[in-house]
């Protein structure tokens, strides 16, 4: 399976998105609304639940499954008060010593005009900071598109893990091809230029975990990284350094 093979899978419309993933894994989600400053964004899903009896922020974006939902979550790729939004939580979270959880599933940050003058590179330039010295455990999980600033607004973490068939790329491969070869039909040629599969990061040390496909979407798959997501979150607790390794980490790349 060549590079855009996985990223023809990763925009599956049969994937399991974010709010999939926090109605299996998670229980009494109470979902919250607003970034307090305009309205809220449908492209993003953020609340407060338990996982295995601890109370948690869950963050996911919500691309949506039928036209109807993927019109209204304006397919995955958020506003600033989306970002906004999060950020609110996510402060929120520190405050009450709740561990954070993101999904992320995006091609990218919503890029229409309304959205720059709404001041979108400043609400993901203030997650990156914000979330880089966020004073409580992060784990970012990148469920498929996992496209460029607006994947990585969500995804300053102590652990980042993908799923085997998820992307992660600073551009998509159509966006690379247009401006590298003048010619959006050369996506798959980008595609192997650009690193852009979980092996390929787990490789340069941008993720941590590869998170096996087999059974995806059943209930024992979600058990599973319920499970998992909560034993690492006991395990970030018991490192007194978490937030300067996080930091450390991120200055690396």
């Amino acid at each position: 399976m060549n590079a855009y093979d996985k990223v023809r899978i990763a925009r599956s419309s049969g994937r399991p998105t974010g709010l999939v993933y926090i109605n299996s894994i998670f229980s009494s989600f109470i979902e919250l609304h607003g970034d307090r400053r305009a309205k809220d964004d449908g492209a993003i899903v953020a609340g407060i639940a338990e996982l295995d009896g601890m109370p948690v922020t869950v963050i996911a974006i919500e691309k949506g499954r039928t036209a109807a939902e993927r019109t209204m979550r304006n397919f995955g790729s958020a506003s600033p008060e989306g970002y906004r939004k999060a950020l609110r939580l996510m402060m929120e979270a520190e405050k009450f010593n709740r561990p954070v959880i993101t999904f992320v599933d995006t091609s990218g940050a919503f890029c229409g005009i309304e959205a720059e003058e709404r001041g979108e590179g400043e609400a993901i330039a203030r997650n990156l900071m914000e979330m880089m010295d966020l004073d409580v455990p992060i784990i970012s999980i990148l469920i498929g598109e996992g496209g460029s600033g607006g994947a990585l607004g969500l995804a300053v973490a102590d652990r980042v893990w993908m799923l085997e068939n998820a992307v992660y790329s600073v551009i998509s491969p159509e966006g690379c091809a247009s401006i590298l070869f003048k010619d959006s039909k050369k996506a798959p040629e980008a595609a192997e230029c650009l690193k852009l599969t979980a092996d390929d990061a787990l490789s340069f040390s941008l993720i941590e975990r590869i998170i096996p496909e087999e059974g995806l979407g059943t209930e024992e798959f979600f058990s599973a990284l319920g499970s998992a997501i909560a034993e690492e979150i006991r395990q970030i607790r018991k490192d007194a350094d978490f937030k300067e390794k996080r930091y450390k980490r991120f200055r690396a790349f």
